[in-house]
């Protein structure tokens, strides 16, 4: 199965690519940019968003479903917002098809012609506060902590599965509340948990930290990221969580009456992670054998091969197996399709990352024995039937926690301070990954660092110590380092 995978070291593009493409992930579809998600890859992708879905209700937030289409004049009302997602946004003008009158196939009704454009969402917060407006006159109607499951358009010209496409799924989490303090507290939280999941579920570690003023979300006061870095030492933004101030309240005119009887506009956040967590769960773990998936995401994580082929009495230590494994909480398979042989199901569960494989053979069974192979390290053991389950148990967070602490190394040896802006240059080129530097502040000195060397600031961490130091390119004065890095 792996011959079809090109190496990381020969050319990681390709290696990524054809990752998701043999381990049966997704696919480019005939819309030009747009992709088709296929069950496997679907799956991991439930996952993701059921223990999210999990983690945004137990702090306090419910779902709701707001209209894929959005009025034109809806993107002028907040000049910012608009001005970040203008070039990005698919346009509807027409509302109705006709035959042809040359009789080829059909076209766009010319009297057909919409009003008012309407924008294929490429995020919501617009239609959402023109319709909170309506829900919000008390502060005892806050605060409103409203999440959608849903997927946008962006138009993208150059795309790469889940990485960037120019539809995507995503979830987008929009609240209001009544205090600058409980907005910025909000937008806080919603970083720790999604830092929370991307460490203990995806087992990659992440930096938390803020975005600069050039790469803030479009109308926002301040960004929170989550920042990972991929095994070819490039950066991936992983969630962002914004303070919006009170932009948005203003632009579509939402107040409430405080508890001192004053109307006053209500403060807002906004926070979203989506399907490109597939990317940066492919690059952080996969190898060129094939996908790895961290078991608490995997959506089978033990597969059980017969060998040769199953038999009644392979049959029976199976079902006794599968019976202590589900009991457990743990998703299993048997795949006994007696089509493939067992060497071409090793291999092809390899390159779909399951995280476990028992083999059973009536030799095996014979001594008594099960054999037992973990998909991070390859290593295999021989285990007492009595003590497979509880084995496999106790594997499977050790397999978690393993990733985890391989791909935290990894981070941690790619975390690299620059003194000057030749250093800086040479570890960019040479090592990759982020390099810890001073930077005077400015917008100016952020763009022309992009435009000499394509690396970006990722964040300010938000750990980042006071330390009195000189700007890479201008030499003018900085109190505090921080992380750049080419990204995706």
């Amino acid at each position: 199965m792996a011959k079809g995978i090109t190496s990381r070291k020969e050319d990681y593009s390709k290696w990524y690519q054809d990752i998701v493409k043999e381990a049966s992930l997704a696919e480019h579809s005939a819309v030009r940019g747009c992709m088709v998600i296929k069950p496997t890859g679907y799956a991991i992708w439930e996952n993701m968003r059921d223990q999210l879905d999990k983690m945004f209700k137990e702090t306090g937030h419910v779902n709701a479903y707001f209209p894929l289409f959005i009025p034109k004049s809806y993107l002028s009302r907040e000049a910012k917002h608009v001005e970040g997602f203008a070039k990005e946004c698919a346009v509807i003008t027409h509302h109705r098809l006709m035959n042809d009158p040359n009789g080829d196939g059909v076209i766009v009704d010319p009297s057909a012609k919409l009003e008012e454009e309407l924008i294929v969402r490429p995020t919501s917060e617009t239609i959402i506060w023109d319709t909170y407006k309506n829900w919000i006159q008390s502060y005892r109607d806050l605060p409103l902590l409203i999440n959608q499951w849903a997927n946008v358009v962006r138009w993208e010209m150059r795309t790469r599965l889940f990485l960037r496409t120019t539809e995507f799924l995503w979830q987008e989490g929009h609240t209001a509340h009544a205090t600058k303090e409980e907005a910025a507290e909000e937008a806080e939280q919603m970083q720790r948990v999604y830092a929370q999941f991307a460490e203990e579920y995806m087992a990659m570690p992440v930096v938390k930290g803020i975005k600069s003023e050039n790469e803030r979300f479009a109308g926002a006061e301040e960004t929170y990221t989550i920042e990972a870095l991929m095994q070819d030492g490039k950066a991936l933004q992983a969630g962002t969580s914004h303070f919006l101030g009170q932009n948005f309240a203003k632009a579509f005119d939402v107040k409430f009456m405080n508890q001192n009887n004053k109307e006053e506009y209500v403060w807002a956040t906004s926070w979203g992670v989506s399907t490109r967590l597939m990317g940066a769960l492919i690059m952080t773990h996969s190898d060129d054998a094939g996908l790895i998936i961290p078991p608490r995401l995997a959506p089978t994580q033990v597969v059980i091969v017969p060998v040769p082929k199953p038999k009644p009495e392979i049959d029976e230590a199976v079902n006794k197996l599968m019976t202590e494994l589900k009991a457990k909480g743990i998703s299993v398979k048997y795949d006994s399709d007696p089509k493939k042989r067992p060497g071409f199901k090793f291999a092809e569960h390899e390159l779909r990352g399951i995280p476990v494989r028992v083999a059973i053979g009536m030799r095996d069974l014979d001594k008594g024995v099960m054999e037992i192979a973990r998909r991070d390290t390859k290593e295999k053991a021989q285990i007492p039937v009595a003590d497979v389950s509880s084995h496999i148990e106790q594997l499977l967070v050790d397999i978690q926690d393993n990733l985890f602490q391989r791909a935290l190394a990894f981070r941690d040896e790619h975390i690299t301070p620059a003194n000057d802006f030749d250093e800086f240059k040479d570890i960019l080129n040479n090592k990759g990954g982020f390099i810890s530097a001073h930077w005077d502040g400015t917008a100016e000195t952020e763009l022309k660092i992009k435009e000499l060397t394509k690396a970006t600031i990722r964040c300010i961490p938000l750990d980042a110590k006071e330390e009195a130091g000189a700007c890479i390119l201008t030499g003018k004065p900085s109190n505090k380092r921080v992380l750049f890095a080419k990204a995706y």
